[in-house]
């Protein structure tokens, strides 16, 4: 299995990143996640830039997660500490561009897919498309501070428990009451929706949004609590490596709470 790219088409003032891994419903690499990056540092120093549109390849899926098979060279806590602390800087360095961004979303956001998805500014979905980071049965780890307090500011404290607790895969329909995406349309209609809402997002002035993107980020950038000690204990436990057992085997893990 190949390891992916994230790839970069500059369209004039617009700017599309997608997520190219389709035959393992482009779970991110580590190769992947640089590359978005990359991406993320250079298209916050590019003027004239309107809207930035977050897509995965193939159709079934935005982003499923990162690759869990990656997870197998950890060997203690502080492996988990040092992942978190990444991927809560990729996606600062994401927050950082200026111009709006939209996630265009059919088939699966799973994991750090939701993730991503959270972090764009406006996100619009297929029917049936299904959301969701059901760690508590797949891999018995957990997030960063940053993470929870996104899932919670974007979906509220209840849909969050659902998906972190029960580990459930929610609809699109059934986040529509929660505003957390802008439309959600059929298959047949993505393509143009998300058009149309560049194009709005094109015609707005961009200082204004630009300010106003900057100042609401502003506002969730609040002081958090430190949560390591949690984190190690998820990532530094027998449970941690049974999860990547049971993911490779293709069973249920076996928990024991150590």
């Amino acid at each position: 299995m190949s390891a992916g790219e994230v790839r970069l088409e500059l369209d004039g003032p617009v700017a599309r990143i997608w997520f190219d891994r389709p035959e393992a419903m482009n779970a991110m690499t580590w190769k992947m996640y640089g590359e978005f990056e990359e991406i993320s540092q250079k298209l916050a120093d590019t003027a004239g830039l309107r809207a930035v549109v977050l897509r995965g390849v193939g159709g079934r899926a935005f982003v499923a997660g990162s690759d869990i098979a990656q997870f197998a060279e950890f060997e203690s806590g502080e492996d988990g500490i040092a992942y978190e602390r990444k991927m809560d800087r990729i996606l600062d360095t994401f927050a950082a561009i200026p111009a709006p961004t939209l996630a265009v979303i059919d088939g699966l956001a799973i994991g750090g897919g939701l993730n991503i998805a959270g972090g764009c500014d406006l996100r619009i979905a297929t029917a049936g498309t299904r959301f969701g980071v059901p760690i508590a049965r797949t891999l018995g780890n957990c997030l960063s501070i940053r993470n929870y307090a996104r899932m919670s500011g974007a979906l509220g404290d209840a849909i969050a428990k659902r998906m972190l607790l029960l580990a459930e895969l929610l609809t699109a329909e059934e986040l529509a009451g929660t505003g957390f995406l802008a439309r959600i349309v059929t298959e047949g209609e993505i393509d143009e929706a998300a058009e149309k809402l560049v194009a709005k997002l094109c015609s707005g002035a961009p200082l204004s949004m630009a300010a106003s993107k900057a100042a609401l980020g502003r506002l969730t950038q609040g002081s958090l609590p430190d949560i390591d000690d949690l984190i190690s204990s998820c990532y530094g436990s027998k449970d941690f490596r049974e999860g990547i057992r049971a993911f490779g085997e293709k069973r249920k893990p076996d928990w024991t709470g150590s």
